[in-house]
């Protein structure tokens, strides 16, 4: 099994000490990269003045990572692709791959805040899902092209490129029918500068939920991001997205491969100190989170929310948060090996107004009582 870190930082207050966030962010990275981890995951969010997401580029941050690490991997869970523009996007990817030799994981979104949309690009109305969803698969398309071909074009419902008629005349850059129609003397495909690291499409990831959104990405190579459901609803999510795999390459495809799961996660000496510690934190996360989601996301197959259901330690405890001593999150982790087949784990350590240092202990005792159940064998070999 392979370890991640989910980090999305927060702290409702910090935003005049964001330096320290940032100096926080780099301890932990560095010590997750010295200590086995796979990949650290920074998230995308814009105009959060409430300080329970504190960052507005993953790229960017993952490029200050990447400088100051060499093996852990860089992704982004995710970069809001509606938001940005694909060429764009492309090219700031690649840079970062460039940057990291070679170690970045793509993660895609198409939104969720329409605060967000609103101020950012209006055709990535989350209201609007139709559109929504045109906008991400066709950015995503435009992208897909840039990173596989060195010279490229696409002619679509909302982007075409080049623009007709583009003109192109240099002495320092030979006319070449690779990229131009040679009688008109006009660009008919450009290239991506610089292209990724080792010249091919990096991994793709997205953050989903919906049935169609998870028909989508399997049946389009994607791999799939998990958060909230209980380990009965993910089974039909992890089964559905293997069945459309396996139909789109054509072999049967594992349970488990092409997905992470995201689970929120502390660790302590006791399950009481545990609660003591980031309960509040871990609720103060749901309780933003849930108000655009609901509780839905949280049940078991064919279980309703109940009438007046509040968000509570106790609801949430026992559904999905990995809280507790070493001995009961390795049970829990090995509960989703045995329904899951769980490959990717991507732990959420960073929550609201949890202390740098309290999360750090949390980590720590993950690392040395925890992760090597599932790393190594009883020989010590990886």
């Amino acid at each position: 099994m392979k370890f991640g870190i989910f980090a999305n930082l927060a702290g409702p207050g910090r935003h005049g000490e964001y330096d320290k966030v940032l100096d926080e962010a780099r301890e932990q990275a560095i010590y997750c990269d010295e200590n086995g981890y796979d990949s650290i995951w920074y998230t995308e969010h814009h105009f959060g003045h409430e300080g329970n997401e504190l960052i507005s580029n993953p790229l960017m941050i993952g490029a200050d990572i990447a400088a100051r690490t060499k093996n852990i991997r860089i992704g982004q869970a995710a970069n809001v692709a509606t938001f940005w523009h694909p060429l764009r996007l492309a090219e700031d990817i690649a840079m970062l791959d460039q940057l990291s030799k070679g170690r970045v994981e793509v993660g895609l979104a198409r939104g969720l805040y329409g605060r967000e949309a609103a101020n950012l690009n209006t055709l990535a109305d989350p209201t609007n899902q139709a559109q929504n969803r045109a906008l991400f698969e066709e950015t995503v398309e435009v992208m897909k092209k840039a990173w596989s071909n060195r010279f490229f074009s696409h002619d679509g419902d909302i982007y075409k490129f080049p623009p007709e008629g583009l003109k192109w005349s240099h002495p320092m850059s030979p006319l070449s029918s690779e990229f131009m129609d040679m009688e008109k003397g006009e660009i008919n495909k450009i290239s991506i500068m610089p292209g990724t690291y080792q010249g091919r499409m990096p991994n793709i990831w997205q953050t989903i939920d919906s049935p169609r959104s998870i028909e989508i990405a399997a049946e389009t190579g994607i791999n799939a991001m998990f958060w909230m459901p209980t380990v009965k609803e993910l089974k039909g999510r992890f089964e559905l997205y293997r069945e459309k795999a396996s139909k789109a390459r054509g072999y049967e495809v594992p349970l488990g491969e092409g997905i992470a799961l995201v689970r929120d996660v502390y660790v302590a000496e006791t399950m009481e100190q545990a609660r003591e510690d980031a309960a509040e934190a871990v609720l103060n996360t749901y309780r933003w989170i849930c108000h655009w989601r609901g509780l839905g996301n949280l049940m078991d197959p064919g279980e309703e929310v109940k009438a007046g259901q509040e968000l509570t330690y106790d609801f949430l405890h026992p559904r999905n948060l990995l809280f507790g001593t070493p001995e009961y999150v390795t049970e829990k982790i090995k509960e989703l090996q045995e329904e899951l087949n769980v490959q990717n784990l991507l732990l959420w350590v960073n929550h609201s107004h949890l202390p740098h240092e309290k999360m750090m202990k949390s980590l720590k005792l993950f690392t040395e009582e925890v992760m090597p159940n599932f790393t190594k064998t009883k020989q010590g070999v990886l």
